[in-house]
């Protein structure tokens, strides 16, 4: 059964021969304009969006400096299993998020996400021991899980496939910006040590997490759903972004309906795992860097907490 729904879907070879036959005409000056309007309204959102959740992820390396292990009272390796077990429902959100995306609608899912892991990542700076940190951290990977997926699942809707892939490089240069952001707003918080009687590893979480709340907020409003309700977007260009889809090879009304099919048969695809161990080791790199530079750092000379901060800056 899984088979018949998928070949009802899957163009034929003959399908794909007409269409290459009826390729609609495009303005490609208009595409142009298009494209760069596209660029201006969806990508800086998504590249904050990922900086502010990337920044929540990995901003615990800071607070470590400032007495995190000491005041929660962490022994051996409990600090390491509180920056590692994030991922555990980090990746087990991930599909289940994709597949509620639609259903929700783009605007509405990505901001509760966006403001959820806002409130999390702001109130692990209250928390009072290691079950506490354990369970923030939880609820933390649970919510940032869907964000990723969900923005490249969204860029397909209006990029065509040409595109997409230098727009989700966008969301990875924010990552790295968020590596300097997080190293310079550490410095400076780190200066409220003691301020209200709160060590400064709390006022670095607390503060860190708010402009993700914000922005979540903001994101209700600011994206949009589909091309076809972007505020920002004439008639015009609403009919030009369909043009462009219909012009790309394979392109069926059918494909761009959700099918069970297509999960399973991804969920068989050995590519995907293939994948999924080349980003294993990627991610390894990326997130044990960003996360124990400030460690790293400070065993490597004698500088102050403050003066560690700044050098993860470059």
């Amino acid at each position: 059964m899984d088979e018949e729904n998928t070949l009802q879907h899957v163009p034929s070879r003959e399908s794909i021969g007409k269409q290459a036959a009826h390729v609609p005409e495009i303005d490609y000056a208009a595409e142009k304009k298009l494209v760069r309007k596209l660029d201006l309204h969806i990508i800086p959102l998504f590249m904050l969006l990922y900086l502010f959740s990337f920044l929540d992820r990995v901003n615990i390396g800071n607070a470590r400096l400032y007495g995190l292990e000491e005041d929660l009272g962490l022994e051996e390796n409990q600090y390491q299993i509180a920056v590692s077990i994030l991922f555990v429902t980090y990746l087990l959100s991930e599909v289940p998020s994709n597949l509620v995306l639609k259903k929700f609608t783009p605007s509405r899912w990505i901001s509760f996400i966006a403001t959820s892991w806002g409130i999390i990542a702001t109130l692990t700076g209250i928390t009072q021991n290691y079950a506490g940190l354990i369970v923030c951290r939880l609820l933390l990977g649970l919510v940032e899980g869907g964000l990723f997926p969900g923005a490249t699942v969204y860029l397909t809707l209006f990029y065509t496939k040409r595109e997409l892939a230098l727009r989700v490089g966008y969301l990875f240069i924010s990552a790295a910006i968020a590596g300097a952001v997080g190293g310079l707003l550490a410095y400076c918080i780190g200066f409220m040590d003691g301020v209200a009687g709160q060590s400064g590893w709390r006022w670095i979480l607390i503060i860190e997490g708010l402009p993700s709340f914000v922005l979540g907020i903001a994101t209700w409003f600011l994206l949009a759903d589909s091309p076809d309700t972007a505020f920002y977007l004439s008639s015009e260009e609403k009919q030009l972004i369909q043009v462009r889809r219909a012009r790309q090879l394979g392109q069926t009304a059918s494909a761009q309906e959700f099918h069970k099919a297509d999960v399973y048969a991804a969920f068989k695809d050995w590519k995907v795992y293939a994948f999924c161990v080349g980003q294993f080791g990627t991610d390894t790199m990326l997130y044990g860097y960003s996360t124990f530079l400030p460690t790293i750092i400070k065993g490597l000379g004698t500088w102050t907490t403050a003066e560690t901060q700044a050098l993860t800056i470059p």
